[in-house]
């Protein structure tokens, strides 16, 4: 049995391992081919996020093994959030413990955090078409597909697809 997953407020000490967990993962899931994709540059500087979003890790034994951003409407990053809405963004697990439960941890930890914030009614995420863990994840802890929600990434044809959780 897996040891307990603490979910916690990601600090400057963490930063290298949410970068190493993001880059690994994305690559991993064949989203993007290299690790120096302008996308995938900007994702892994943690520090830049931080200071224009909340980031929170996953971390087992000690250890870093995921990570995930939130943010509210009118923040930077919110993709899609409406104003009732907590979004979250860049929700990973280290690939060497995937389906381990972090994944699972994180979003049942987001979903108790929106619950408690004044006037949010809904957590609302963007995923990819063919990222299908992802999808059976978010269906399994209550996310519906919101499909005229969905939107096209800025100067691509690379569809997003949006779900969506009510409180």
């Amino acid at each position: 049995m897996p040891s307990q997953i603490l979910i916690r407020p990601a600090v400057p000490a963490d930063y290298d391992a949410v970068a190493r967990i993001t880059r690994d993962a994305y690559l991993a899931a064949g989203y993007f081919a290299s690790a120096d994709h302008p996308y995938m540059r900007q994702i892994q500087n943690v520090a830049q996020r931080a200071a224009k979003a909340t980031i929170w890790v996953a971390e087992r034994a000690g250890r870093i093994v995921g990570s995930v951003t939130l943010a509210v409407a009118g923040e930077p990053y919110a993709d899609i959030a409406l104003s009732d809405e907590l979004e979250f963004r860049m929700l990973v697990v280290d690939p060497a413990v995937q389906r381990s439960g972090a994944g699972k941890a994180m979003v049942q930890a987001i979903i108790e955090h929106g619950r408690s914030l004044p006037g949010i009614h809904a957590v609302a995420l963007t995923t990819g078409m063919t990222w299908e863990s992802a999808h059976g994840l978010y269906r399994k802890t209550g996310f519906v597909r919101v499909p005229e929600r969905d939107w096209l990434v800025p100067d691509t044809d690379i569809k997003l697809l949006v779900y969506r959780q009510e409180l």
